[in-house]
């Protein structure tokens, strides 16, 4: 698991096997977690509040550049 941008309690994160498309998994706690394309931001699926769940989009969209770059070089060194 790499983890890419922690903010605002949320966690922002790739496992060593994902796939297409590019996506990243959101954790808050130990139990709500979420998982987002970074493009399109869909939510592919969702257990956050919906507070928790826009302020991850957010996350997502304004960090947009930056997850794809670390995901990628994440991948790069696997």
């Amino acid at each position: 698991m790499g983890t890419l941008l922690r903010k605002f309690g949320l966690k922002l994160f790739v496992y060593k096997n994902d796939h297409e498309p590019k996506h990243v998994h959101v954790m808050i706690g130990d139990d709500d977690f979420a998982k987002i394309e970074i493009r399109s931001l869909r939510v592919v699926y969702s257990y956050l509040n919906p507070k928790d769940l826009k302020k991850a989009k957010r996350l997502v969209q304004d960090n947009q550049d930056l997850l794809e770059r670390q995901r990628d070089a994440f991948f790069d060194q696997q």
